[in-house]
Parts: structure tokens; sequence; C-alpha cells
């Protein structure tokens, strides 16, 4: 095509003579190279050394859509994202999305959490196909509600695996590399019920109550080098989840769910349901350098809704 090089992942062409133009990318974020004219701009770019730039890259699950789209946005700004789903059609479009919008280098990984043998796959993918990650958000989408004495044996098993067991063998294994490298952010997305309990959301109180002890445990692995570990948990947000959540009550009750809305909000002393960029906002703030000093701690995002510290 005229002498212009095309890259993957849905990445702008660049002549090759502007390839003369960029610099030296450190570590091994090749996978971009050519995709992007790198310009020596801190907005762009939130780490510069003389002469070099480091740009990191984000794992970033439950990516295609609410808050995992939203932080996958966010992130953009100064990473490299790979956003990861079960839905390759949906974490297609939304990388399309991600990319008409930002102009952001975006990669898409198809993987399941819970499945046993995920981590394993989905690191080996993303290492081959990209790099391995500097940031990983552990996000997924919350399990059916559905009051304690109600959730069958089966629906916690289902639940564990998807909160709680497959996101500790992903860190399990990003953990030790983020050290290696002198940097990692670790960052689980969780939820206010895990502090102040809603009875229809059993599953998610229990297991991510699990998630936040395992979260700072992990926090005390590798400090040293660099590798912090942090929940962001958001409270009552404007997504696909809360509708279904409201649903789900109004059928139990026979409420009508804007009356089970307007209740739900005027519980949250900020009067509306968060945004989910105001979630991401948050996670970003986590995962940047500025925040290493910041480890094994909740940030709560519910507009002071929680009535704990």
């Amino acid at each position: 095509m005229g002498g212009v090089e095309r890259a993957e992942d849905g990445c702008r062409p660049v002549e090759p003579a502007l390839r003369q133009r960029t610099v030296p990318l450190s570590g091994t974020h090749g996978w971009f190279r050519g995709c992007i004219r790198v310009r020596l701009s801190p907005s762009r770019f939130h780490t510069r050394v003389p002469g070099r730039l480091t740009i990191r890259t984000a794992l970033i699950g439950g990516g295609a859509a609410g808050i995992g789209y939203a932080i996958a946005e966010r992130l953009s700004r100064t990473h490299c994202v790979v956003i990861t789903g079960r839905r390759a059609a949906s974490l297609e479009t939304a990388a399309a999305r991600l990319r008409e919008a930002t102009g952001a280098v975006v990669g898409t990984l198809v993987s399941d959490i819970a499945a046993v043998d995920a981590a394993t796959t989905m690191l080996d993918t993303m290492t081959a196909r990209y790099t391995q990650p500097d940031v990983v958000v552990l996000n997924a989408g919350g399990p059916p509600p559905g009051r304690i004495l109600d959730v069958a044996d089966d629906a916690w098993r289902a639940a564990g695996e998807l909160l709680l067991l497959g996101p500790l063998r992903l860190a399990r294994l990003v953990l030790p590399a983020m050290a290696s490298r002198g940097f990692g952010r670790l960052v689980f997305v969780t939820s206010t019920a895990v502090r102040q309990p809603q009875p229809d959301l059993a599953t998610s109180v229990v297991l991510r109550a699990g998630v936040t002890a395992a979260a700072k445990l992990l926090s005390l692995e590798y400090a040293a080098a660099g590798v912090t570990v942090n929940c962001v948990a958001p409270g009552a947000t404007d997504t696909q989840r809360r509708r279904d959540v409201l649903a789900s009550r109004a059928e139990r009750t026979g409420q009508p769910v804007a009356e089970l809305d307007a209740q739900d909000t005027s519980e949250v002393p900020a009067g509306r349901p968060g945004r989910p960029g105001e979630v991401a906002a948050a996670v970003a703030f986590l995962a940047s350098a500025e925040a290493g000093y910041i480890n094994g701690t909740v940030l709560t995002v519910d507009g002071g809704r929680t009535e704990t510290f």
C-alpha cells in the first residue's frame, strides 16, 4: 500500500520515514512498536527518562462493558491496554470503540477467569502476542443475586472460581514477574457490600470479603520490589449489573424497579449512582507510579454511602 506498513490490533498505519522519529522503547513493550507515533509528552506517557520511554501495559478483566470498559478507556491514556473477557465479539467491538475514541493501542484476549487453566493460558497467550502485564485489573461480573440460604452449593462453587480462585491463580503468576521488573500494580475491583452487606447479594458479599483478605495478604509479598496490591470497592454504579440487581429485587418483592431505584439512590449522600468513569479514575490512580506507597488498602467509591471508614 504505497510503502505504508499496517500494524495489527487496529493501530494506525505508520509511514517508514516516521519510524526514524520514534524513541527506543524500554522493557518488552515492542508489541506496539510502529503502531503509534511516539512523542516525548509527559501527559501521554507517565514515565520518562532521557531518550527513552517506559510505556506500561495493562491487562483489564471484563473490559468489554461497564466498569471494565471505563477502566480500559481511562488507562488507555497512559498505557497500552489489553482487555479480556469470555466473548470474542463483545471484546472486538469494545476494542474498536476504544481505538476510535482514544487512538490508543488496544489488544484483546478471550478468556474465562473461572476456568481452572485460564490463568496460565491467558498469561502465555498475552506474553506471546503482546508482552507481560505491568498492571492487572481483576474485574469480573458479579454472580447472580440471591439470599444466603437460597444459594445452592454449585452456585457457591461457580462464584468462588469466578471471584476468588481464578484471580488468585493469575496473581500467583503475575506478581513474581512484576517484582523481577521492579514495578507492578494489581487492583481488585470488589464491592462496598463487603463492608455493608446487602442480603440479596450473598455470594458477592461473602466471596469478595475473601478477596479483600487475600488482597491484603498479597500486598505483603512484593511491596519492597515496587509491586502494590489494592482493592477498589464501588458502591451503586450505573451499570447493567445494577439494573439486573434492581430487576431481581423487583421480581422478589413486587415493587416497581423505579421505586427500588429511587430508594437505593436515596441512601447515597451524593444523591445519585456513581458513573463507571469515576470508578475507573480510582483504579487509574492506584495503577500509577504516584501511588507507589499505597498498598494493601481498599479505596471506596460510593458517594459516601458506606457507614464505616
